[in-house]
């Protein structure tokens, strides 16, 4: 038996090429607005909408190569502002925004990026310096290390992930770094054509120009999808409800998902009061599309229409603040994006258990909470305390 002294190096064996030092690979620097996933590291690309982000199957944000798709009952428009957050923050970071059926004057109706959260920070004081503990060098910095955020909102190494916006300003064009492509099928339908003699599709038309767009751009350029009321009368000519006309667009637009995994993502809103859930063709578009999310507005009052508050009526007062926090609407988790094909996205699994209700006001934009009953008042708290029924009542009954 042989013996080999500790301090000795061991040569190589003759033939055998030399053990290459083995570095760590070098980490492939994101593009502005895109962090991994917490859960398998995929690239996420922020909605917009901070609580939103949270609750897509615990991704922190929207997987790139995936498609969400936001139903709405009533008259309201609450998944149009959910759409213009997700195209301001687009624009904001650098993205190309690809909006279908709206024009290229859209871009002034987009928020504007708030600037009370950089501005409390730049005016609080510098913090006073505190007296040490003298502990283990070790465990010193254990104390420094910054809470885990549960936001989107957090400050990542490429910047902002989610900004925060303000309903009741327009985003300035200092602001965006990102580029709007209209879609050609933006302008409006020609109603007085028959349908008939239109002999190219407005779909086709869409998947053409963006994979057009996509086979010139970077690959490190990253794209927004914005598809908004699908099959809207006053967007789309009447025979594009066909199920061959719309179901070909999603099949075609899925397989530029997956195409491009790492640049493309997409969010498609529908009226379910124009066409409900219990109908076939609804149904084949939930299963084309990654993460399915449905808006149900309560009305303020029994016999108020379903109309969202409008930009003029937010106010930064208390009062208006405690009305903002009231729950407009719920909502309702039908699907979301998992993060493999057999499943999974069990962060956001118990999302699909309990009720979730949403807020909208200026300053905190869209905010989905879990939904609780107010408390119940008391018989007779409304009444006046001096009032007392027949003359010389008491407030208790005595036995």
């Amino acid at each position: 038996m042989s013996f080999v002294k500790r301090n000795t190096v061991l040569s190589a064996r003759p033939g055998r090429p030399p053990a290459q030092a083995t570095r760590s690979p070098e980490k492939q620097q994101l593009a502005p607005g895109i962090r991994p996933s917490p859960l398998d590291g995929r690239p996420t690309t922020s909605t917009g909408t901070s609580s939103l982000d949270q609750l897509l199957a615990g991704h922190g944000g929207l997987p790139l190569g995936t498609c969400l798709l936001i139903e709405e009952q009533g008259t309201t428009d609450f998944s149009g502002i959910l759409l213009r957050y997700y195209a301001a923050e687009g624009l904001v970071q650098g993205h190309n925004v690809h909006p279908v059926g709206y024009p290229p004057e859209w871009r002034h109706q987009l928020p504007a990026v708030a600037m009370t959260d950089t501005k409390s920070k730049a005016a609080q004081p510098p913090p006073a310096p505190e007296e040490k503990m003298k502990i283990a060098w070790r465990y010193e910095a254990l104390g420094n290390a910054a809470p885990a955020d549960a936001s989107a909102r957090a400050d990542s190494k490429n910047g902002t992930f989610c900004h925060a916006f303000d309903l009741t300003k327009r985003l300035a064009p200092s602001s965006c770094k990102g580029s709007l492509h209209p879609t050609p099928s933006t302008c409006p339908p020609i109603l007085d054509q028959p349908n008939h003699l239109s002999t190219t599709s407005p779909f086709k038309a869409i998947i053409k120009h963006l994979q057009t767009k996509l086979s010139t751009s970077p690959l490190t350029d990253i794209h927004r999808i914005i598809v908004p009321g699908l099959l809207l009368p006053t967007l789309y000519s009447p025979h594009c409800n066909h199920p061959s006309e719309v179901l070909q667009f999603l099949h075609s637009l899925r397989a530029l998902l997956r195409q491009h995994p790492s640049q493309l993502t997409a969010i498609i809103t529908i009226q379910t009061s124009l066409y409900p859930r219990t109908t076939g063709l609804v149904r084949w578009i939930e299963l084309l599309c990654d993460g399915v999310l449905e808006l149900i507005p309560l009305p303020a009052n029994p016999g108020a229409p379903l109309l969202p508050p409008p930009a003029s009526s937010f106010s930064s007062s208390a009062s208006g603040s405690e009305k903002s926090e009231q729950p407009q609407g719920l909502l309702r988790v039908h699907t979301l994006p998992v993060y493999h094909e057999k499943g999974g996205g069990g962060a956001g699994a118990s999302s699909f258990r309990e009720t979730l209700a949403f807020s909208l006001s200026a300053s905190r934009g869209l905010v989905i909470k879990p939904y609780s009953l107010p408390p119940l008042e008391r018989e007779g708290e409304g009444q006046g305390n001096g009032e007392k029924k027949g003359g010389g009542g008491t407030d208790e009954i005595e036995f």
